[in-house]
C-alpha cells in the first residue's frame, strides 16, 4: 500500500532535518498508528504521503489513489449554516461524481448515524461530528484512510466508540488505516503495528503472540534506554515491547 525509502526532508530556513533516511512499509489491510513526541514530524509525514510536501530525497510510493484524509478537527461541528447531515454528505458525493444516492445511507449505517441524517450539522456533539467526518471519508469506498489524532476533543465514551469503529472498518471493510496518535492505549489495543518516530528516524513495532513471559508488568521501551511516552499513565494491558535488534516488537501476554 505505502512504501517509503530513504526519505529525507527539511523545512526551508530550518537547519535540522525532520527526517533523515526514513524507511516505512504499510501493507494492504494494516492498521498502523504513528506515534512520537510533539514536533517529531508525525503530521509532516502525513503531508508528505498525501503529496502536500515534496521530499528532499528518497521516494514515497502509494499503491492507490482512493485515499481519504480525516483532520484533527472536523470542519463543520460549529457550523451555523442550516444544513443537515444528509445534505452535507450528498454534496460531497456529488463532488466525487458518484451517482448512486444510496451511498449516503450506506456510509451513515457504517458509522451508526442513520438516525441523525436529518439533524442540522451544527447541532451535533463533537463525537457525533467526528463520526460524520469519517462517514464522509467512506464515500466512494476508499482503500486507505489517514487520520490525524482522531480522538482529540472527544469524551471517553465517544473515543471508545471511535476506535471500535476504525477497527471494524479495518477488519470488516478491509480499509487500510493510518492514524497519527497521541492515545497510547488506543494504539496498543487496535493497531496491527505502531510506527514510532524519534530524532528523524522511524521504527516499526509489530504485535505478535507470546505464551510464556516472566512478568506481565513491563515498562514499554522503544529503544534500549528511551521509554515510549514514559510520562503517560500506561493502561493495565497484558502487553509489552520486546526489543528485537533495532526494531522493538509488541507482544501479547
Amino acid at each position: 500500500m505505502i512504501e517509503i525509502q530513504d526519505l529525507s526532508f527539511t523545512y526551508p530556513n530550518q537547519k535540522d532535518p525532520v527526517f533523515h533516511n526514513l524507511n516505512m512499509t504499510v501493507a494492504d489491510g494494516a492498521y498502523i498508528s504513528i506515534m512520537g513526541d510533539n514536533g517529531c514530524g508525525k503530521s509532516t509525514l502525513v503531508r508528505l504521503i498525501l503529496g502536500f510536501l515534496k521530499p528532499d530525497s528518497g521516494s514515497i510510493k502509494v499503491g492507490t489513489k482512493k485515499i481519504r484524509y480525516v483532520s484533527q478537527k472536523n470542519d463543520f461541528s460549529h457550523a451555523g449554516f442550516p444544513i443537515t447531515v444528509k445534505e452535507v454528505l450528498n454534496a460531497y458525493r456529488k463532488v466525487l461524481h458518484i451517482k448512486d444516492a444510496s451511498e449516503v445511507d450506506r456510509v451513515l449505517k457504517l458509522v451508526d448515524m442513520m438516525d441523525y441524517k436529518d439533524r442540522l450539522i451544527g447541532q451535533l456533539s463533537g463525537g457525533q461530528a467526528q463520526r460524520i467526518t469519517i462517514a464522509r471519508a467512506l464515500i466512494g469506498h476508499p482503500d486507505l484512510i489517514i487520520l490525524d489524532e482522531p480522538s482529540t476533543g472527544i469524551d471517553r465514551h465517544n473515543q471508545e466508540y471511535l476506535y471500535d469503529l476504525l477497527k471494524r472498518l479495518n477488519q470488516e471493510e478491509h480499509i487500510t488505516i493510518m492514524s497519527v496518535e497521541h492515545n497510547l492505549e488506543a494504539a496498543l489495543r487496535n493497531s496491527t503495528s505502531i510506527y514510532h518516530i524519534y530524532t528523524g528516524h522511524g521504527h516499526l513495532c509489530t504485535r505478535i503472540p507470546v505464551w510464556r513471559i516472566g512478568h506481565p508488568y513491563v515498562i514499554l521501551y522503544l529503544y534500549a534506554k528511551r521509554p515510549l511516552c514514559g510520562h503517560l499513565h500506561l493502561p493495565p494491558l497484558p502487553l509489552y515491547w520486546h526489543l528485537h535488534g533495532s526494531s522493538p516488537v509488541l507482544h501479547d501476554w
